[in-house]
């Protein structure tokens, strides 16, 4: 099925989150529109777009997380205008992440 997430994570509790996973090198995400589609109709899920973005392979990678809900928005005008839920450089802090994306209940 197109558009399906990269990634399908199961927390301790049971429940299941998508990820889409992306790379680039500007401000510009390639979500095509199946991807967006997909995240759209499915925003009041837990899924979830993680970007590394690196200049080249000597610079720092940065890492940015967006809800599933940011999809057209993220497609359209890239990361420099959509506000991230997580933004960070190397080194990550994934559990900052993880924390966000299942949240402890």
């Amino acid at each position: 099925m197109l558009g399906i997430p990269d990634l399908l994570v199961c927390d301790e509790a049971g429940n299941f989150h998508l990820i889409e996973l992306k790379f680039t090198k500007t401000n510009a995400v390639t979500l095509r529109p199946h991807q967006v589609a997909f995240l759209s109709k499915h925003q009041h899920a837990s899924a979830w777009i993680l970007i590394k973005k690196q200049k080249a392979t000597t610079d720092p990678a940065e890492v940015f997380l967006y809800p599933a809900k940011d999809a057209v928005d993220l497609r359209m005008d890239g990361l420099s205008k959509v506000t991230p839920a997580y933004h960070d450089k190397q080194p990550v802090k994934w559990s900052e992440v993880w924390n966000l994306i299942c949240p402890v209940k």
